[in-house]
């Protein structure tokens, strides 16, 4: 039987104040590459919102196989 373990990546957003805003789309390609090299693979996501559509943050749920 496989067996995984799980990792959820809490993805900020920036903007006004920093309180919410944008998600840097690059610095999170760059970020789930390097861990999808670790063995890593998203498996869902979910959007925090904040007021008028606004990100608070973008949480990742991640798995890999336990060998």
């Amino acid at each position: 039987m496989k067996k995984f373990e799980y990792r959820v990546l809490d993805v900020a957003a920036g903007g006004f104040w920093s309180g919410g805003g944008k998600i840097d789309v690059q610095e999170l390609t760059d970020k789930l590459n390097e861990l999808g090299q670790q063995g890593w693979e998203v498996v869902s996501s979910v959007d925090l919102n904040m007021a008028q559509g606004q990100s608070r943050s973008v949480l990742v749920m991640l798995k890999r196989e336990i060998h």
